[in-house]
């Protein structure tokens, strides 16, 4: 029976250390990236493929980086969510964060440095979307809080780099027992404060602006360095990494595949941090605190630690413009459109409901003369409203101009024509000449034309030799005509 034990127990020994050897890198890791429009998600990610022409995405976009140990001859991929900049679109957070995949999602906030004074917003707007969207997910409470725990240990277990007591330091950490470890989880002030359970990671885009913002906006190092003072405090309270990175001149691209690497797969990682270069900083989570970050507060001379970041990195006044978004213009249909021009060239839009008769002095008809002595002889007139409440009797011979017969009978055979067509009666009208059913239409007309023009120059000319005239209006061989035009009529 021991014998029986002693093998199985060496035989699962034996197993569990082939397996070992044998492990391949995790193929369920990946990385979600967040961030607003044009701070330059995809270029980070292009960059961390090694693609020199990344392409832009909508919705929740997803790539993949290679990832290889040269040590144990394997390689693997690492996912990359890419969420859109629009926040209305973080319903599709779920694809990428749900309770199966928690316990393998990175976290990386992207910001730009072309925009500074929206850098805090974003991330804590951001920030807020992650928190609402894991509140929303049915993970158990023991779970979270043993995430959150995994988190805590992970801030306390970095180790300085370069120091020749790494390794013991390294040694001692990983032999304590489980109530060293209750110690371990305690963690200094402001840190991890918001706890989501989720390795996270910082990353600032396109700091080579840097130079742009102090030629054009009269930025100081101070300014800079109260923008990095409020990003380290965020990120200690989610216990972030931070990155300035610029893809334009390639600072911290690879530093950042390499610390990818390191805390999802767990290479080796041996960079320290990096505070020097104002463009190019570089902070591991676990490495700073509120001691650390003091020691900027004693470059801020004109602005304080706590002032209102919008009071002190306020926008630009081109930026505070609202953008105002062109209206979108329908186009008519076209046979509405075209139905419409008819009408107009027609006559038939005017408000009454009568075809309009527009009276000009540029107006004239192919072969008619214009002059005021133009008379015609046996005209027929009709009533008709020219002389406002004025009518003509056609009964009573040279009661009126002759040409104003060449009118009446145009309107009457409009009239007769619109009631239905039926002829006209011949005692109607005033003569023989035009008042016959066989009385062409163009002919009638080019008078009707002509006459209208006559009486329009009539008119000009009268007005203009005795403006202050209150004479009779009637209409008579030999007066000029100063009435009104003719009430909307047919065009001719």
């Amino acid at each position: 029976m021991l014998n029986n034990m002693s093998e199985n127990l060496w035989i699962s020994i034996l197993s569990e250390v082939r397996q070992k050897a044998t492990s391949k890198l995790p193929s369920n890791k990946s990385l979600l990236v967040l961030g607003d429009i044009g701070c330059g998600k995809t270029t980070v990610i292009a960059k961390l493929q090694g693609v020199e022409d990344p392409k832009k995405g909508s919705g929740l976009e997803y790539a993949y980086i290679d990832v290889r140990d040269e040590y144990r001859d394997d390689h693997t991929r690492l996912g990359a969510w890419i969420l859109d900049g629009d926040q209305s679109l973080s319903f599709l957070l779920k694809y990428a964060l749900n309770e199966e995949t928690y316990p393998d999602v990175t976290i990386m906030f992207v910001v730009s440095m072309t925009t500074p004074w929206n850098i805090l917003d974003q991330l804590q707007s951001w920030a807020v979307i992650l928190q609402d969207h894991i509140d929303k997910l049915k993970i158990s409470s023991h779970d979270l809080e043993e995430y959150r725990n995994k988190c805590i240990r992970k801030w306390n277990e970095y180790v300085e780099h370069g120091d020749d007591t790494d390794m013991d330091v390294a040694l001692k950490r990983s032999s304590r027992n489980l109530e060293e470890e209750q110690e371990v989880l305690e963690i200094g002030e402001g840190i991890l404060t918001r706890n989501l359970g989720l390795d996270v990671i910082v990353v600032v885009t396109k700091t080579d602006y840097m130079v742009t913002l102090e030629k054009d906006h009269d930025y100081r190092d101070e300014h800079f360095d109260f923008i990095q003072q409020w990003i380290r405090r965020f990120c200690l309270q989610y216990g972030a990494a931070l990155f300035y990175t610029s893809a334009k001149e390639d600072k911290n691209c690879d530093l950042l595949y390499k610390y990818l690497t390191h805390r999802i797969y767990g290479f080796p990682f041996q960079a320290p941090a990096l505070i020097v270069e104002k463009d190019a900083v570089f902070i591991p989570s676990g490495w700073d605190n509120m001691k650390k970050i003091s020691i900027l507060f004693e470059n801020l001379m004109s602005m304080k630690p706590d002032d209102y970041y919008r009071n002190v990195i306020s926008p630009p006044v081109a930026a505070r413009k609202t953008v105002v978004r062109e209206v979108e213009v329908h186009a008519e249909d076209e046979q509405s459109f075209l139905q419409r021009q008819y009408d107009l060239l027609q006559g038939t839009n005017s408000p009454g409901g009568l075809p309009k008769l527009e009276v000009t002095q540029s107006r004239s008809s192919p072969g008619v003369q214009k002059t005021g002595d133009r008379r015609l002889s046996n005209s027929s007139s009709i009533q008709t409203p020219l002389s406002g409440s004025k009518k003509i009797d056609p009964t009573k011979p040279g009661s009126a101009n002759p040409g104003e017969g060449i009118l009446a009978t145009f309107f009457n055979s409009l009239l007769h024509k619109k009631v239905g067509g039926s002829p006209r009666n011949p005692n109607d009208t005033g003569g023989s000449l035009s008042a016959t059913p066989q009385t062409s239409s163009t002919t009638l007309r080019t008078d009707a034309a002509a006459e209208l023009d006559r009486l329009a120059a009539r008119k000009l000319q009268f007005n203009t030799s005795t403006p202050n005239s209150t004479k009779d209006t009637s209409l008579t061989p030999n007066r000029s005509m100063s009435q009104d035009p003719p009430p909307d009529g047919s065009e001719c």
